[in-house]
C-alpha cells in the first residue's frame, strides 16, 4: 500500500519546520539513504534521507512552504506494482500535534507507531494478537534470507513500517524498547503576554516595518524565556589580569604561524573552563529533571552570533585538546554555524558554556544558562586599567571582566567559587593549561 512520507523531527527544539527544496519530483525510483528534500529546522538547514524504497507517487507539500507540522504528511511513496490511483484508495494520516521542545525526534516515533492500522491484507505478516505488520518488501526479503520474525522488530520508518536499515543489522529477534520512564516532565507554559494585535494598536498611526520571525528566532525567544523563569540563576563576578596571557599567546602564535595557526584569547579561555570543569568535576554536570547527570569529560558550548540569532556548538573533548586544536576546531563550527550547516550532534549537548562579547568593546554583561547546562561564562573587554601590585605599589595591567551565571540547582555558591577560581588561575597562568 502507499507509504506516507512525513515531516520528520531534525533537531530536538523542532516543533515545525520549512520544506526548503525538494531534491526529487514525483515519479522518481528512490532507495533508502536517497536525499528526498532539503528542510529548514529552528537552527539548521538539513538534508532528509529516504528510509524505504519506492516511487515518488504525489508530493503533498510544496517546496517552499513554511510552518510545516512534525509528522504532517508531506508525500506518497508507492510500492513496486502501485500507481498514482492506489493513493486515492489509500487511508490517510491525520496531521498530529508536534513533539515537546525537548521531545526530538524520541517524542516522534511513538506518535507515529501508535497510529490506527488500516485494514489487515492477507497476504501481509501478522502478529501474535491477529494486527497486520507493515513492511516494505525489500524488508521482508531481508528478513526471509536472515530467518527474522519481523513480528519481534520495531520499525523506524513512518507508522512503524518496517524498513530495510531495521533488518539489515539485525541477527536476532528483539523486543521493541521500552519507553523512558526518566523523561522530564514537560515546563508548564509561560504566562502569556501581550498579544500582537495588543501591541500593534499601540503603535497605530506609527510608521513600522513588521519582521516576520523565522523558527530559529522563535525558538531562542521561548527556550530562553523558559530558562530565565525556570532556573534560579545567581551571578559571580570576577577581574582576570591578561598580561602574562597576552604575552604567552604572542610567543606561540609566532611559533605556530608557519602552520597557520593564529590563537585567539577565546581559545584559552575555552581551554581554560575545560581544564577547571576537571578540576572542580562537581560543576561539570547537568539538570536532567528529576537528577545530576555528572560529566567526565569536559565538553564545552561556545556561543557564535549569526544572522538572526545565535549557535552555541560544542566542543567535546576539550581538556584533552591542544590549543591550536581547539582553535581550528572553533574556526571550523563557526564557519560552519553561520552558514547553518551544523549537524544536531555538534550544536547538542555541553556542561558549560562561553559567551564573549569583549571583540565589541562590551565590558560586563550577565548571560542567561542555557538549558540543560550548570552555568555560563560571560566574557568582557580585556582594557588597561590601573591595579595595585603585590608590593602595594599602583600600576597598569590589562584587565578583563567575567560573569558566571550559575544554576543554583545543580552548583551551590560555594562551588561556584571555587569553579570560577580555577578559571581565573589557569588564564593568569597560562603555561600551567600546556602542563
Amino acid at each position: 500500500m502507499p507509504t506516507e512520507i512525513l515531516m520528520p523531527a531534525l533537531s530536538p527544539t523542532m516543533e515545525e519546520g520549512t520544506l526548503a527544496k525538494w531534491l526529487v519530483k514525483e515519479g522518481d525510483t528512490v532507495s533508502s539513504g536517497d536525499l528526498l528534500a532539503e528542510i529548514e529546522t529552528d537552527k539548521a538547514t538539513m538534508e532528509f534521507e529516504a528510509v524505504d524504497e519506492g516511487v515518488v507517487g504525489k508530493i503533498l507539500v510544496p517546496e517552499g512552504t513554511e510552518g510545516v507540522k512534525v509528522n504532517t504528511p508531506i508525500a506518497v511513496l508507492l510500492e513496486e506494482g502501485e500507481s498514482a490511483d492506489d493513493i486515492a484508495a489509500a487511508p490517510t494520516k491525520a496531521p498530529e500535534a508536534a513533539p515537546a521542545a525537548d521531545a526530538g525526534n524520541e517524542a516522534a516515533a511513538p506518535a507515529a507507531s501508535e497510529a490506527p492500522a488500516p485494514a489487515p491484507a492477507p497476504a501481509a505478516p501478522v502478529k501474535a494478537d491477529g494486527g497486520r505488520i507493515f513492511a516494505s518488501p525489500l524488508a521482508r526479503r531481508i528478513a526471509a534470507q536472515k530467518g527474522l520474525d519481523l513480528a519481534q522488530i520495531k520499525g523506524s520508518g513512518p507508522h512503524g513500517r518496517i524498513v530495510k536499515a531495521d533488518v539489515e543489522g539485525a541477527t536476532a529477534p528483539t523486543a521493541a524498547p521500552a519507553a523512558s520512564a526518566s523523561a522530564a516532565p514537560a515546563p508548564a507554559a509561560a504566562p502569556a503576554g501581550p498579544s500582537a494585535d495588543m501591541v500593534a494598536r499601540i503603535y497605530e498611526g506609527r510608521e513600522y516595518e513588521e519582521v516576520k520571525l523565522d523558527g530559529m528566532r522563535k525558538t531562542i525567544a521561548a527556550r530562553l524565556a523558559e530558562a530565565k523563569q525556570t532556573i534560579p540563576h545567581f551571578y559571580l563576578r570576577r577581574d582576570i589580569k591578561l598580561d602574562a596571557l597576552l604575552k604567552f599567546r604572542s610567543q606561540l602564535n609566532k611559533q605556530l604561524e608557519a602552520r597557520g595557526v593564529k590563537l585567539s584569547v577565546n581559545d584559552f579561555i575555552i581551554k581554560a573552563v575545560a581544564n577547571a570543569l576537571q578540576q572542580v568535576p562537581e560543576c561539570n554536570a547537568v539538570w536532567a529533571g528529576d537528577r545530576v547527570l555528572q560529566l567526565k569529560p569536559s565538553d564545552v558550548a561556545v556561543a557564535v552570533a549569526i544572522e538572526g540569532g545565535l549557535f552555541t556548538p560544542v566542543l567535546q573533548d576539550a581538556d584533552t585538546k591542544s590549543l591550536s586544536a581547539l582553535s581550528t576546531e572553533m574556526k571550523d563550527l563557526a564557519a560552519r554555524a553561520r552558514e547553518r550547516k551544523l549537524a544536531p550532534h555538534e550544536y547538542q549537548g555541553g556542561t558549560f558554556a562561553v559567551s564573549n562579547l569583549g571583540m565589541f568593546g562590551i565590558d560586563n554583561f550577565d548571560a542567561i544558562v542555557n538549558p540543560p547546562h550548570a552555568g555560563i561564562l560571560a566574557v568582557g573587554t580585556g582594557a588597561k586599567k590601573p591595579v595595585v601590585g603585590e608590593d602595594g605599589e599602583l600600576t597598569v595591567a590589562t584587565v578583563m571582566s567575567v560573569t558566571m551565571s550559575v544554576d543554583h540547582r545543580v552548583i551551590d555558591g560555594a562551588l561556584g567559587a571555587q569553579l570560577l577560581q580555577a578559571i581565573v588561575d589557569n588564564l593568569e597562568n597560562p603555561m600551567v593549561m600546556l602542563a
